[in-house]
């Protein structure tokens, strides 16, 4: 097994103990997404991840304009974003991009991204987003408030299942 396969291999092992939701997307990639070089322009990965948390939160039955109107917010702004690229992926590449929210916080939270390309590890990165509010007294202001439970309890849940497939992930063994 190669390193990059080892680690995802563990990053499942933890996802499947902490029972985080997980949503997993396909991502082609265009020649509009590379550079001269052949290879993805890397602020293109910023892109998709922004595409992948939307995902996330459809998958979790909250859809992010219906979600800001129910609650009163006006967005979930990214405030701190990181990635680490460990292999080039190319026009003409089917990226497998998984993602979950990894930490809560009181009013923010972080979401973990992984995409795969051919079974390997091509990066992985995280977003910290904020749940904002409009300022109660200064006009074209945000403020940063508490997270609401549902939302929280709904991208931490998991059924079992993966949300691309519907297939029944591996129960862990129990032990004699």
């Amino acid at each position: 097994m190669t390193r990059h396969r080892v680690r995802d291999a563990a990053c499942r092992v933890l996802q499947r103990k902490k029972l985080m939701f997980v949503n997993r997307i396909r991502i082609r990639v265009e020649f509009g997404d590379c550079d001269p070089a052949n290879i993805v322009f890397f602020a293109n990965y910023f892109r998709w991840f922004d595409q992948c948390t939307s995902a996330l939160f459809r998958a979790a039955g909250l859809p992010l304009d219906e979600l800001f109107k129910s609650h009163g917010v006006i967005g979930i702004p990214l405030v701190e974003a990181h990635a680490r690229f460990f292999i080039p992926s190319k026009y003409g590449d089917e990226l497998f991009a998984e993602s979950c929210v990894t930490e809560w916080k009181q009013t923010s939270f972080v979401i973990s991204h992984k995409f795969l390309s051919k079974g390997e590890l091509a990066i992985e990165g995280s977003e910290t987003h904020v749940w904002a509010a409009a300022h109660p007294t200064r006009a074209h202001r945000m403020k940063s408030v508490p997270l609401p439970q549902e939302v929280i309890r709904k991208l931490s849940a998991t059924n079992g299942r993966s949300r691309k497939t519907g297939v029944r992930k591996p129960r862990a063994r129990r032990k004699a």
